[in-house]
């Protein structure tokens, strides 16, 4: 092959697959399946065998508050139900990222509007904007797992350095509350599933985590029994 020829045929090659990235991105996948089973409040199976995981949301780990109100949530709603599938690649686990949808209706928005999940996002797509606003609706309402606790007046956010060297983990992230109060125990975790149980004296709370927090975006939720104590999302 000469070297014009040869040329060609990688720009062509090159412009197929820019062309697939594109396409796949704003043309993903729809199917029509029947869901026999909910794994839990963002996890379902098919009549098939093939698990989706919702794309967008995070619902609460089990044995977390509000975790099986989002399973029984997904059973009433879906469960032998037949749903279209949005299909937007698949996770590490081999499970497809989806929204999901019964009679037009998009179930992973339904979850966050009844304040059974949050946000979680990498990348936004076209439906983040409509997502958000519908969990900023169940916050600002109090719904579900966004209920404020009667002691959300006794934390503040004194600082949240999340900034790590891109290419190494170390102990360079740090949180910093202050306690008004007497002794509360909480849980601590981030958008993933990140979870840390602390007991907070009254005065400072100092604690330094290593590639926890998300240099592109991420939230801190501080919550007790009780109901949420600190929400803080950024950028």
């Amino acid at each position: 092959m000469n070297p014009k020829s040869f040329f060609i045929a990688i720009l062509f090659i090159s412009s197929c697959i820019f062309y697939y990235q594109i396409t796949e991105d704003t043309n993903p996948e729809t199917s029509n399946s029947i869901v026999t089973r909910i794994i839990d409040g963002d996890t379902i199976e098919l009549i098939n065998g093939q698990k989706i995981r919702l794309k967008g949301i995070n619902t609460p780990e089990k044995s977390m508050p509000f975790s099986q109100e989002a399973t029984e949530f997904l059973e009433q709603l879906i469960l032998n139900q037949s749903i279209k599938i949005e299909s937007h690649g698949t996770d590490k686990y081999g499970r497809i990222l989806a929204y999901i949808f019964l009679e037009e209706k998009n179930i992973n928005k339904e979850l966050l509007g009844e304040g059974l999940a949050t946000l979680y996002y990498y990348e936004k797509d076209k439906y983040y904007d409509e997502l958000k606003n519908t969990e900023e609706f169940a916050r600002l309402n109090q719904k579900g797992l966004w209920k404020k606790s009667p002691n959300s007046n006794c934390l503040k956010l004194i600082e949240l350095k999340y900034k790590e060297q891109p290419t190494r983990c170390s102990d360079d992230e740090l949180l910093i509350l202050e306690n008004f109060c007497d002794e509360i125990s909480v849980t601590i975790k981030d958008d993933a599933t990140h979870i840390y149980k602390e007991t907070l004296q009254k005065g400072t709370f100092t604690k330094k985590f290593s590639c926890i927090w998300n240099n592109d975006g991420d939230s801190l939720y501080v919550s007790d029994e009780k109901g949420l104590l600190i929400f803080h999302r950024y950028p």
